[in-house]
């Protein structure tokens, strides 16, 4: 049997309407920081190999991603990455435990351009109250985008939600770029960062 078929990362919760019981998910009690929307896993994987002293969950609607990261933290033999398939917003209102959340990272959410469309942008006062609620005490989130107008309302709800405050942004190295940063780089389109603490 081969190492891939054994791949165990993909969570199934007993609940989906409880808060995940984290800490008995990893080998050890460890900083959690949490990829909102981790697509195909590029920053997730080379975060989690990086820092072996951290554990890691991403998070993504998309079972055929989230299949092809378990594959490859399995070759990596990565054993402080978890995988849950679920909505971003549905997560962090049900199943993500108070004060249990490092960091969040969020990067490149779908920008739902159109006007019409703008509620059903993942940013909001609502969702920040909710990531406030997970984070830790002095946890951070990292945000970054390519479209102007969504930084701008990402900015306006940080503004409009007690608990945060601006801190230097977070960069990526080259090989923590997801392939959304590296496509956008290669058209010379600017990347919009910004990043918060808990206060």
């Amino acid at each position: 049997m081969s190492l891939e078929s054994l791949a165990t990362n993909l969570l199934s919760p007993a609940s989906w309407t409880s808060s995940l019981d984290l800490t008995s998910q990893y080998p050890g009690a460890q900083p959690l920081e949490v990829d909102l929307g981790c697509g195909n896993g590029r920053f997730l994987l080379a975060r989690a190999a990086a820092h072996p002293e951290h554990n890691f969950l991403g998070i993504d609607r998309l079972l055929g991603r989230l299949r092809k990261i378990d594959r490859r933290a399995a070759r990596l033999e990565l054993t402080n990455l978890r995988l849950l398939r679920i909505e971003n917003a549905y997560a962090t209102q049900y199943l993500l435990p108070a004060a249990a959340v490092s960091v969040f990272y969020v990067f490149f959410p779908d920008p739902w351009p159109k006007r019409r469309h703008h509620r059903r942008r993942l940013f909001s006062p609502e969702f920040l109250a909710r990531v406030h609620a997970a984070l830790a005490p002095e946890g951070i989130i990292h945000v970054a985008t390519d479209h102007g107008d969504y930084a701008q309302q990402i900015r306006r709800c940080f503004a409009a939600t007690p608990g945060f405050q601006p801190i230097a942004p977070y960069i990526p190295s080259e090989a923590e770029r997801t392939d959304f940063e590296c496509h956008f780089v290669k058209q010379g389109l600017p990347i919009h960062r910004c990043s918060f603490g808990k206060v």
